[in-house]
């Protein structure tokens, strides 16, 4: 996928962009912190500038990250924002292998949505593989509706929203052009390849219009 984010830019515009920003990383938090030990081995892909582990950190403070993105520009912010913390990194794709673990969570937000249908099956499926058992599998990312005219509902909701928490014009037409590139996928779907993965207790925990955080555990001893 072509780099349609400037590193030293990214952060900045994500509150507005992002509903219910505090709610959709926190999710994840509160789940994690609650399913995994205090120690948590966490790898976090398509990590970006670390968002989702720095959330992930304020909650599991002796948690250690493996963060996995693309960009070495974005993850060069991640790794000043995780500079205190028990972190790695590494540049790959979500399509390459993906590192060993075992780990207690395998995460992810706003990055699989960049993925075909078959890509995001065959990336739950190797993310489960990488799970401790009884470990956690969570996605916060964008999803499709079920039928296009709600797609563009959501769609008008998103923009309404970043309205009001502030976008201008300018950064609300760079936004749609970025999401000219997105390959949302229903959340119905993503949770049978969840469930297809081998895991259980597949459910959405969060979700606000386009916007889901779901997922499920590996099958314990």
């Amino acid at each position: 996928m072509p780099e349609v984010w400037d590193a030293a830019t990214y952060d900045e515009p994500r509150r507005r962009l992002v509903p219910c920003f505090d709610e959709f990383y926190g999710c994840v938090a509160e789940m994690v912190a609650r399913s995994c030990p205090a120690a948590a081995q966490v790898l976090d892909l398509g990590a970006g500038t670390g968002i989702l582990s720095g959330t992930l950190a304020e909650r599991l403070p002796a948690a250690r990250f493996t963060l996995l993105d693309v960009s070495d520009a974005m993850l060069a912010v991640a790794r000043h924002r995780l500079a205190d913390r028990q972190a790695e990194f590494t540049v790959r794709l979500l399509t390459d292998e993906l590192p060993a673990g075992p780990f207690d969570a395998v995460v992810s937000s706003l990055a699989i949505h960049h993925l075909s249908d078959d890509e995001k099956a065959e990336l739950f499926r190797r993310a489960a593989a990488v799970l401790v058992p009884g470990g956690l599998l969570l996605n916060a990312d964008q999803i499709a509706a079920p039928v296009a005219d709600l797609d563009g509902l959501y769609r008008e909701l998103h923009l309404d929203r970043a309205r009001m928490l502030g976008s201008d014009e300018a950064e609300l037409a760079a936004a749609v052009e970025r999401m000219r590139v997105d390959r949302n996928s229903t959340l119905a779907g993503q949770l049978q390849w969840l469930t297809a993965a081998g895991l259980q207790r597949v459910d959405c925990f969060w979700r606000w219009y386009g916007f889901a955080v779901f997922g499920g555990w590996n099958p314990a001893d």
